[in-house]
């Protein structure tokens, strides 16, 4: 059994939910102007229950409640870190692959943008932010209820002039299906699978009962400070306790002598992605008449346009942490062992990539080789079973919106509207940014090879450039119970990429060590 997560007044609250209840919401990309005033910003957000402060506080895990008003949650980047005053070998001790960035210089040069698909025109050059001057010191992700931002954004922008510049505002916005369900611009219903958080720690890594693929997760899968799935706990800084010299900061687990910095925090990754709604509705109609494109792109995202329930058969066995009523268990509660050839879901379907829901070891093996594959995030079932390493080292939390006006698929056929920008604010928690967000997006979304297939990548998010050169990835398998699959052939890039960046998000201790340090 693992640890269970109690310091809930020291977790940013998007951990714990995406703030469904509370449907408007604007994210603001913020550069430090001056460091005094914006550490004296940041304490007064962090303060203690209870205490007074000019600002609303950070909303925290243990704040959520459906009769919320409004929340504030804040997130720093690697530049802001040194902005706010942070000792440079303190903000060494934090991972290169956030030090480095997702869309700068360095990141281009060592191949980490080419890894994660940010190639062509998802290359940084033509981002609309997030390189050079445009990158964040910080993120301030804002949610109220319906008509009340625009009076929360002017309270947070009146208390921030003069510490931050505002370098770009982000709107979002916020489309449901009449079973009040949130519809992304592609028209399917966003944000139905998610990994469940072990915060009650009734988790065990790795043994025989945690071999088959379940939806619950280690708390260090998410958290910093915590055991994740191996058993390990995540690289983060931690502090000699002469360096906390007010006593912010609680001791690591890990290393009980020195002071944990990260605890209760995580790693956030934003990507702006527009999608081309226009493009994707006729170029399925032109595929598929029959149905006007809606039983293509059900086979393309693996789930069903109208009602959102996968096409891959339930699980024989109720799947931990699949959800709790009937409505998540229908959608959640599948594997794709039963269709091993993707006759019922296609093997490069979005959804199978995006998490394949593979077990770690068939039959439970506990052998000295299994036991070091498994630590490898690596399984050992025959050839076709090691394709996919398993799900549970792999897996994110999803906290993005929508944005720009909905487009029906019928306005979309016409090519009405094709002139706003739309799209989806992508945000991702992970405690390990390599080990879990880029090798979702190299090994499993971009990867031309993923599960067997051969010159294909993602439906959906695939940057559709040859890889490796010469070798087009713009192509879709559709396996056929009797005769040869069916291929589509010059699926054209849906999704492009218009900015983004890595953040930490602190927990508020560390906050509070921030605006004193």
């Amino acid at each position: 059994m693992t640890q269970p997560v109690t310091e809930l007044n020291d977790i940013q609250g998007i951990l714990r939910s995406g703030y469904g209840s509370l449907p408007d919401a604007v994210y603001l990309l913020l550069r430090v102007s001056d460091r005094t005033k914006a550490k004296a910003w940041l304490a007064a957000i962090a303060s203690e229950p209870g205490e007074s402060g000019p600002a609303g506080r950070v909303t925290t895990a243990a704040d959520l409640s459906a009769m919320q008003p409004a929340a504030l949650q804040i997130a720093l980047s690697a530049s802001g870190l040194p902005a706010l005053g942070l000792a440079q070998d303190i903000a060494a001790q934090f991972p290169r692959d956030f030090r480095v960035g997702l869309g700068s210089a360095q990141a281009e040069q060592e191949g980490a943008c080419r890894r994660v698909g940010d190639v062509g025109a998802n290359a940084p050059a033509h981002w609309a932010w997030g390189t050079g001057a445009t990158v964040p010191d910080a993120l301030l992700m804002l949610y109220a209820n319906s008509g009340g931002l625009d009076a929360v954004t002017a309270r947070v922008k009146t208390e921030i002039a003069g510490a931050f510049d505002i370098i770009l505002e982000l709107q979002t916005s916020c489309t449901l299906d009449a079973a009040g369900d949130r519809l992304e611009n592609f028209g399917f219903k966003d944000g139905i699978s998610q990994p469940e958080l072990d915060w009650h720690g009734s988790r065990v890594p790795a043994e025989d009962d945690g071999l088959a693929y379940g939806n619950r997760v280690a708390a260090g899968e998410f958290l910093l400070g915590y055991a994740n799935e191996y058993g390990l706990y995540a690289d983060r800084p931690l502090l000699a306790p002469d360096r906390d010299r007010l006593g912010l900061l609680a001791p690591a687990e890990d290393n009980p002598a020195m002071r944990d910095l990260a605890r209760n925090g995580s790693y956030l990754v934003f990507r702006q992605l527009e999608q081309d709604v226009g493009l994707f509705w006729r170029f399925l109609a032109a595929q598929d008449a029959a149905s006007g494109g809606t039983a293509l792109a059900d086979l393309l995202v693996g789930r069903r346009l109208a009602g959102g329930a996968p096409l891959a058969m339930p699980a024989p066995q109720p799947i931990a942490g699949a959800g709790t009523d009937e409505r998540d268990i229908r959608r959640n509660g599948f594997t794709f062992a039963a269709d091993p050839d993707g006759l019922a879901c296609p093997l490069g379907a979005h959804i199978r990539r995006a998490n394949p829901r593979t077990p770690d070891l068939p039959g439970g093996r506990q052998g000295l080789i299994s036991q070091g594959l498994r630590m490898l995030g690596l399984r050992h079932g025959g050839p076709r079973e090691d394709l996919v390493s398993a799900a549970r080292f792999h897996r994110i939390l999803r906290r993005g919106r929508a944005y720009g006006t909905f487009l029906s698929r019928e306005k979309a056929m016409q090519d009405e509207g094709s002139e706003q920008k739309r799209g989806l604010h992508f945000i991702a928690l992970n405690a390990d940014i390599t080990r879990q967000f880029a090798f979702v997006q190299n090994a499993w979304l971009m990867n031309p090879t993923f599960d067997g297939l051969s010159q294909e990548s993602d439906p959906l998010l695939g940057n559709r450039l040859d890889f490796p050169q010469g070798k087009p990835t713009s192509n879709y398998t559709l396996p056929l119970a009797t005769g040869p699959a069916r291929r589509l052939c010059g699926l054209p890039q849906f999704v492009t990429m218009r900015g983004g960046a890595y953040f930490f998000l602190p927990g508020l201790r560390a906050l509070r060590f921030l605006a004193q340090s």
